[in-house]
């Protein structure tokens, strides 16, 4: 029971008197997670959140990312996102279950399908050094079904980049502006745009930028409505965030 279309389906079986009452309740019961060991995995992420369990695989082994995706792949789950990967994990997993793995977002999809791409996201960098962080941004909106367009080096040290795209910009309906340094850009997008900015501050800079905490501030701080905020270098964060708002009123989800 991994999805919506799962439970309406077994619900239609249950009308129909394929299956009894008893043993659907039964179903639903054994199938909200299974238990590991070392990971509970929640097989109705799908069902609540419309996008399966994502896997953050910087703190875990290969051996326990693989243990969880094998389970996952009994439940016929599609398009698994294992963030924060190394090539070495990847290369270990990709032995084993189908995967694209990009190593710059060091992010990989498991069990990889086809989504309709829906809507206007765009992703604008400050800068090359924020690329990573971008990445894994985009690549996340488009695993999750979005239409994604890229703007990278953009930032505000060379201003007239910014606004020879301002088309991409005032069509989207969600834009992700990754900065690290001073993180300007995503003020003077914010101040630009008429959709939700979600501002991603990066760990780059030098010495007193603190690891991304003064971008962080100065992303927090914004003059311009409508900025919101997500944790340094937190791409996957503003790629998941920017698809819901992408698809709030999709009649079809």
């Amino acid at each position: 029971m991994d999805t919506k279309e799962d439970i309406l389906t077994l619900l239609r079986r249950v009308g129909q008197g394929e299956v009894k009452p008893e043993e659907a309740l039964l179903q639903l019961k054994l199938s909200p997670f299974e238990d590991l060991g070392y990971a509970k995995v929640d097989y109705h992420r799908g069902l609540r959140q419309g996008v399966p369990e994502v896997i953050y695989g910087q703190s875990k082994t290969a051996e326990q990312i693989a243990g969880i995706l094998t389970a996952m792949v009994k439940h016929e789950c599609k398009n698994v996102l294992v963030t924060r990967l190394s090539q070495e994990k990847a290369d270990y997993i990709g032995k084993l279950v189908p995967l694209i793995y990009e190593p710059m977002a060091k992010l990989a999809r498991v069990f990889p399908a086809e989504t309709e791409a829906y809507g206007a996201i765009v992703v604008a960098t400050a800068g090359t050094s924020d690329m990573g962080v971008a990445e894994e941004a985009a690549l996340t909106a488009e695993a999750l079904g979005n239409r994604v367009t890229r703007l990278y080096d953009v930032g505000v040290a060379g201003l007239h980049r910014l606004l020879n795209n301002l088309k991409p910009l005032m069509s989207a309906r969600v834009i992700i502006a990754v900065a690290g340094m001073e993180g300007a850009l995503a003020s003077v997008i914010g101040g630009l745009a008429d959709c939700p900015v979600i501002a991603v501050p990066t760990s780059v800079g030098y010495g007193a930028s603190f690891g991304g905490v003064a971008a962080l501030l100065s992303m927090l701080n914004s003059c311009a409505s409508g900025v919101s905020v997500v944790n340094i270098d937190n791409g996957f964060g503003a790629g998941f965030l920017a698809s819901k708002i992408n698809h709030m009123g999709d009649t079809a989800k």
